[in-house]
């Protein structure tokens, strides 16, 4: 397997005349050949698998929103990039921002959506000129017709990555995740949701479009859309696995001699991709590797299985959206525990009681265990709320924290006795890495994040 490059190119693609040269607005063409349901059909056939985390096909996501009820309908491209650990979005849209915006086209021009959005974080300044560039180039190159593209900066939150969160956010308000998800309840709908009052139309609409079911997909999926049509599904199906084909952008950040981004088949073992950063550093061994702060952490006895969806669940993992963290043997695991556990209290929006209450006891008792203070009790009060965090969750970030936690202290039942016992000879030093950049194989990591307190506003 290893290498392959498909949206992640060697070297960036400085103007629309070098991506159309490069192929570039073939997939678009073909998908008008096709028409809708025959470009669906072909997606489909190529097993795409959105890259945004929950590997679910783009084909059958396209589908049910164009099936949908409903008169309007939208596209989005989901670039608020905040899972710990991952840059393969930053590094995309830096590379070659055009497939991008080409399969989000492709996206409307399927869905018949007048007006498409891209979302990224305000703070992400080269991003956002890059694709607003590009935007502009293929608006004047004639590519994207008629389409409205709107490019929509929000809030540093983690949950702005949340596609429920993203449509608030889309909308002028805070990521606060609604009920329903996108494909019920879309951009700008005047059907009330539940017990919400419904929203008033956007400027220049009139009431009655309902629902307006809308297709969120991340910027990694977006970009192998126009190669699937291009090229055709069995020539995206060569590559990768049966079950995942195509390519897996990794991050990789940690306790590795350098930081960075790669293009892999996938099917390429975890451990190939480590050994190209440098991981684990001379003399030290893997400990745990967490792909973001989503699943259970892989341990060293795992570090062969292949980079693909089905066998990171077999695993008794996930593949998440293929950013990994990587600890070595000196890091004390109920540090990392206590690490991210406090980052999923203070990103919890606080709308379920339940996961806000839970995450916060959690963090709580994980710190009076690192510090000393614990006890069973602790052991205890981090048990029961890890049964309830999640009742009536809105969003999967308190499923993350019984996720992680909980694999944690299956895992690492050792550390949790040295620190009762006061005997841990690990090291305190675990960060969980929410990336500003990656510079030089060092990887940048947001500082103001240590600040943040559960009410989303900083410590002096």
């Amino acid at each position: 397997m290893g290498r392959f490059t498909i949206v992640l190119p060697d070297r960036p693609v400085s103007s629309i005349d070098e991506w159309l040269d490069a192929g570039g607005g073939e997939g678009l063409a073909r998908a008008r050949d096709l028409g809708p349901e025959a470009t669906i059909a072909e997606l489909e056939r190529s097993g795409l698998r959105g890259r945004g985390g929950a590997g679910f096909p783009i084909g059958t996501k396209w589908q049910t929103v164009r099936r949908a009820g409903g008169r309007h309908k939208y596209a989005v491209c989901n670039a608020a990039e905040g899972e710990p650990g991952t840059f393969k979005d930053r590094a995309i849209l830096r590379a070659n921002p055009y497939p991008v915006i080409e399969g989000l086209a492709i996206a409307a021009l399927t869905l018949d959506a007048p007006e498409v959005f891209i979302a990224l974080k305000a703070s992400f300044s080269a991003e956002r000129d890059r694709v607003t560039e590009a935007v502009t180039e293929m608006e004047q190159a004639g590519l994207v017709g008629d389409l409205s593209v709107g490019i929509v900066g929000g809030p540093e939150e983690y949950l702005f990555g949340e596609e429920k969160a993203l449509l608030e956010v889309i909308e002028g308000n805070d990521p606060l995740p609604r009920w329903l998800p996108p494909y019920v309840h879309g951009l700008f709908a005047t059907a009330p949701q539940l017990g919400w009052q419904a929203h008033e139309p956007e400027a220049g609409h009139t009431r009655g479009h309902e629902s307006n079911p809308t297709a969120v997909n991340n910027a990694e999926t977006l970009a192998n859309v126009p190669h699937v049509l291009a090229n055709g599904a069995d020539w995206y199906r060569s590559i990768g696995t049966h079950d995942t084909p195509g390519t897996i952008v990794c991050t990789i950040v940690g306790d590795a001699e350098r930081a960075g981004v790669v293009e892999v088949a996938a099917g390429t073992s975890l451990r190939e991709v480590l050994t190209m950063f440098g991981a684990p550093r001379p003399g030290r061994r893997v400990r745990a590797i967490f792909s973001g702060v989503t699943n259970a952490p892989l341990t060293e006895a795992a570090l062969d299985t292949p980079l693909a969806f089905e066998t990171f669940a077999a695993a008794g993992s996930g593949l998440g959206a293929g950013g990994f963290i990587i600890y070595d043997d000196t890091a004390c695991m109920v540090d990392v525990a206590a690490k991210m556990s406090r980052f999923l209290w203070v990103e919890s929006c606080g709308q379920c009681p339940p996961c806000k209450l839970g995450t916060g006891a959690i963090t709580g008792a994980l710190d009076d265990i690192g510090a000393g203070r614990g006890s069973d009790a602790s052991l205890e009060t981090i048990n029961h709320w890890l049964s309830v965090v999640a009742d009536g969750n809105r969003c999967f970030l308190p499923v993350e924290e019984q996720q992680v936690i909980g694999s944690i202290l299956r895992t690492f039942p050792a550390d949790f006795d040295a620190h009762l016992q006061g005997t841990c000879t690990h090291e305190h030093r675990a960060v969980v890495p929410k990336l500003v950049d990656i510079v030089d194989g060092h990887a940048v990591i947001d500082e103001n994040q240590s600040r943040k307190r559960p009410d989303w506003t900083y410590e002096p």
